[in-house]
């Protein structure tokens, strides 16, 4: 097996996997399948992305990248704006979880996850709901 290098440690595969399987996710979401990379039914739908900033450090070991975690209602609107924020922050709580769980052996590790701001309120143009956050994610081969 090859050894990973700074550049496999990313973190939006990492925690996209985990939060694809996290039951905690799965129950705040309404059920599993709700989780992917792009903004798509069923609904509500938590998107995992690369996020705007963070600290690359040296680039010789750990990183601390940002995540973005996006949570999307319904375009009819539903569920309310009250009750994604509620979703969106059980899913950050869910991500938190990989920093206690065993290490699989071949993947990157995340020993940190942290809000990096706030939570924000961001509707698209059409008014389909949308909240939006940044975790900063300590990881490192």
């Amino acid at each position: 097996m090859t050894e990973l290098t700074i550049a496999d440690a990313d973190p939006v595969s990492v925690l996209l996997a985990w939060l694809q399987q996290s039951g905690e996710a799965a129950d705040a979401l309404g059920g599993l399948g709700r989780v992917s990379g792009i903004a798509e039914a069923p609904w509500p739908h938590l998107v995992i992305g690369h996020g705007p900033g963070g600290n690359l450090r040296d680039l010789n070991w750990a990183t601390e990248p940002e995540v973005t975690l996006e949570v999307y209602g319904d375009p009819g609107g539903w569920p309310g704006k009250a009750e994604l924020r509620r979703i969106l922050v059980h899913c950050a709580k869910a991500a938190k979880g990989i920093v206690e769980a065993p290490h699989t052996p071949g993947r990157p590790v995340i020993n940190g996850v942290k809000p990096s701001g706030l939570l924000v309120w961001s509707p698209l143009v059409d008014g389909q709901p949308r909240w939006l956050m940044n975790l900063s994610v300590t990881i490192h081969p």
